[in-house]
């Protein structure tokens, strides 16, 4: 976009906030394109239970381009690595058109990678140091990741299991220096869209409630039908963990609801959480109030592109 410093939008916000339809709308004023940056919709035949809401990337007649959907079969474990290099890919094919980026989602880790631009590389299992650290107490190997950096991502000692990849990454960037890849810095305007804690509460619940309608208990058991293991499901948590615990019995339907009702309000405050992390850590977010038409969302996006 010509006259703009910056080189692309962020859209994020939590789980029912509307911003996808922000971002598609924003991207059809800007002749752009939807990145998205969630980590599960990125896994076909994973529609209902991710959110994908796919309707949305058409607005009267005219089809938005979005990237980075449905690009991994269900059942593989795409990881961080993955997606910067996707991104990045994606990313410079729509500069090279002409067209403008708009990166969309409400995965923290994934939008941090991006925007913070963590180091790009792929580190390789190291299972005989692994085993090694696996005799470690959780308080010991804390300490050794603090050799190497300071723990502001407490994500890094939220389990053993993190911890020791945390710390296998390290190693590996000290013993292989020459392997570092940097990752280009990107001048994102950043935008978030939120509610009050009691609309979204109601906009979740009533969210469910329609993808339950919908079909998506269908959709997890057509997965399970089609040779998904049960605990390969529960790995991708929320809607995926709840359901299939009801489908192979461990689980009531009102369990099922109100457990995964429950669940998915926590991790929305969790995404929140993360988001004003990011604040405190120097990223401008600028809000707007999901009650606003969306209209006046983009006006006002596009006056802070172009002050």
């Amino acid at each position: 976009m010509s006259g703009s410093k910056y080189d692309m939008v962020t859209i994020l916000g939590p789980t029912a906030s509307g911003k996808t339809e922000v971002a598609v709308n924003l991207a059809l004023k800007l002749n752009g394109e939807i990145i998205s940056a969630d980590s599960r919709q990125i896994y076909r035949q994973m529609d209902l239970g991710t959110g994908k809401d796919l309707h949305e990337y058409q607005i009267n007649g005219i089809d938005v381009p979005y990237h980075l959907i449905d690009i991994a079969e269900a059942g593989y474990q795409y990881n961080v690595f993955e997606f910067q290099r996707d991104f990045l890919k994606v990313y410079h094919a729509i500069k090279e058109k002409g067209s403008y980026p708009v990166m969309c989602g409400g995965s923290g880790m994934y939008l941090e990678a991006i925007l913070k631009g963590y180091r790009l590389i792929q580190v390789p299992v190291n299972e005989e140091r692994r085993a090694d650290l696996q005799l470690l107490s959780p308080e010991a190997l804390t300490e050794i990741l603090k050799r190497y950096k300071s723990i502001n991502n407490t994500s890094d000692i939220e389990n053993k299991k993190r911890t020791i990849r945390a710390i296998e990454i390290e190693e590996f960037c000290v013993a292989h220096p020459e392997t570092e890849l940097s990752f280009p810095p990107i001048n994102s305007l950043i935008v978030g869209v939120k509610y009050d804690r009691d609309s979204r509460r109601r906009r979740i619940t009533t969210r469910l409630k329609q993808r339950l309608d919908n079909g998506m208990i269908d959709e997890v058991q057509k997965l399970i039908n089609n040779g998904l293991k049960p605990e390969d499901l529960t790995y991708y948590g929320l809607e995926y963990k709840y359901l299939t615990l009801y489908i192979t019995g461990e689980l009531t339907y009102d369990e099922m609801f109100t457990g995964l009702n429950t669940a998915i309000h926590q991790f929305a405050k969790r995404q929140m959480t993360w988001f004003r992390k990011m604040e405190r850590e120097g990223f401008e977010i600028n809000w707007l109030d999901g009650y606003m038409p969306v209209n006046e969302k983009t006006d006002k996006i596009l006056s802070w592109l172009n002050p």
